[in-house]
């Protein structure tokens, strides 16, 4: 598929087909590519929990519920995905790499960032996940993680505490989906988000 194919044809998928797993060779692909984002200073300072068995899947849906037993088109559609991938930044990373001597840095202060860039480089690999799998024929949905449910998530999995989830990817085979509301509001148009030369 053309780029500029795969870039419209993106979507937020809510369905997927239960009968069909993402096959390992894909599921490679998604997370060599993930792993081909940029990051600041080279840092990588990010780690990708994979859930691929329906007991992993049931766990990740039952730690991170707010209530375990809802149900509701949403949910319902999200918990066939095959595959859910869950993306990690690890702000220690920058902080150690960024005080290594060709930086120029002598300590790990973290006033020095303008942004988190641990979370902003995780979110552009977790962005490339999602467009390898449209260029793959899959559908994919990125969704966040309720604050109040992350230690439970933590705990389930035995994430470190250096790590901290940005989200998860449900990833799979379409299956019919109902087109969000949201989608009434139409794209704003560039001429209403570009600015040149200078703001208004």
């Amino acid at each position: 598929m053309e780029f500029a194919q795969v870039v419209r044809a993106r979507r937020m998928v809510r369905n997927y087909d239960p009968d069909r797993p993402v096959p390992p060779d894909l599921v490679e692909r998604l997370l060599d590519h993930a792993v081909r984002a940029p990051s600041a200073g080279f840092s990588q300072g990010w780690g990708f929990l994979v859930l691929e068995t329906a007991g992993d899947r049931a766990r990740f849906w039952s730690a991170t519920s707010p209530d375990p037993a809802a149900s509701g088109r949403w949910l319902t559609g999200m918990r066939r995905a095959p595959l859910i991938v869950v993306p990690h930044a690890n702000r220690s990373a920058y902080l150690d790499r960024y005080a290594e001597p060709d930086k120029g840095w002598t300590d790990r202060d973290q006033s020095r960032w303008p942004v988190p860039y641990w979370h902003v480089d995780t979110g552009f690999a977790a962005l490339l996940i999602l467009l390898t799998a449209v260029d793959e024929g899959l559908g994919a949905c990125f969704f966040g993680i309720p604050p109040e449910r992350v230690s439970a998530y933590r705990d389930e999995f035995g994430v470190p505490d250096e790590f901290s989830p940005i989200g998860a990817l449900t990833i799979g085979y379409r299956a019919p989906d109902h087109r969000p509301a949201s989608l009434k509001r139409g794209r704003r148009p560039l001429d209403q988000v570009v600015h040149r030369g200078q703001w208004g």
